[in-house]
């Protein structure tokens, strides 16, 4: 690593400690502990992704099994969110699955929910299918859909017809644009189609975005359409407006990333939006104000 790289690292890493909790199950739970005590909901997600040797992927369900049982522990509501890759899709579907299989046998033994994440669109079809499998036996689970796919909103009707919890998202990988709207406009247009249509006819459902446009518009709807669901933040982003929404009397989810791996994680996250940046260099000043 050059000493430019390792500079630019360390810069990002100041920002990085906004969002990211910290290196262990440990600091995750901490962050969890704070959001319940200010009226929020913790979704915990180890950071990681394509695990390809067997061991690395048990110790990661261990990981997950820990969190859960730490919930319960420390009385905490909370929920998980994994990424099938973590968890052995890149070996094969039924490594996966059996996993999945696993650890929402142990969630569900002391009531916590589990969301999948949704990775990039070489995975969407493998995702869904877990999902449609899982989702025929265990109620408490959920799927991310990323509202930057063209094909989205046609899985979101599929998914609302199955009666399925949905997390819509931007999305953060980088796609081609035969599969995937390219433009900030776009990309707020079509999640604004879904959370409608969500609010037309979703059962319970999750609305991940910082975007005060869309949270405002999802208010609105709201008050139109009597319907489960719950925003979700990035944990340190927009810290200013969840106490209102709480008092308001939604349902806000702090969602908490936590390991070593912060660095593509953060990067993409930038990537994901020029917004975004304005948004996390907001949040890191006021977080330092005296």
């Amino acid at each position: 690593m050059t000493d430019g790289t390792k500079l630019i690292e360390k810069v990002l890493f100041k920002f990085a400690k906004q969002w990211i909790a910290g290196d262990n199950i440990d600091d995750a739970l901490r962050s969890a502990k704070d959001a319940y005590k200010n009226g929020r909901y913790a979704i915990i997600n180890k950071l990681g992704e394509y695990h390809k040797t067997r061991d690395t992927i048990e110790k990661t369900v261990l990981e997950y099994e820990q969190i859960i049982s730490s919930f319960r522990k420390w009385k905490v509501k909370g929920a998980i969110s994994i990424k099938p890759t973590q968890i052995g899709l890149s070996i094969n579907s039924k490594t996966c699955l059996l996993n999945f299989e696993r650890l929402i046998d142990y969630a569900a033994k002391s009531q916590v929910f589990v969301w999948i994440d949704m990775e990039s669109s070489d995975h969407t079809d493998e995702t869904l299918e877990l999902y449609y499998d899982l989702f025929s036996r265990y109620e408490r689970l959920g799927i991310a859909i990323q509202a930057n796919l063209k094909r989205s909103y046609d899985d979101i009707q599929d998914l609302i017809r199955q009666g399925g919890k949905i997390r819509i998202v931007k999305g953060a990988y980088r796609e081609n644009g035969k599969i995937a709207y390219k433009t900030r406009k776009e990309v707020d247009q079509n999640y604004m189609k879904i959370i409608e249509k969500l609010f037309q006819d979703g059962n319970e459902f999750g609305i991940a975005t910082h975007d005060s446009k869309l949270i405002d518009s999802a208010v609105l709807l709201s008050k139109k359409h009597s319907k489960k669901f719950e925003f979700q933040f990035l944990k340190g982003i927009r810290d200013e407006l969840k106490p209102q929404l709480v008092k308001q009397g939604f349902t806000v989810c702090d969602y908490i990333p936590y390991g070593t791996n912060w660095l593509p994680y953060s990067i993409r996250r930038l990537r994901e939006r020029k917004r975004n940046i304005l948004l996390l260099g907001s949040s890191f000043i006021q977080s330092h104000k005296v």
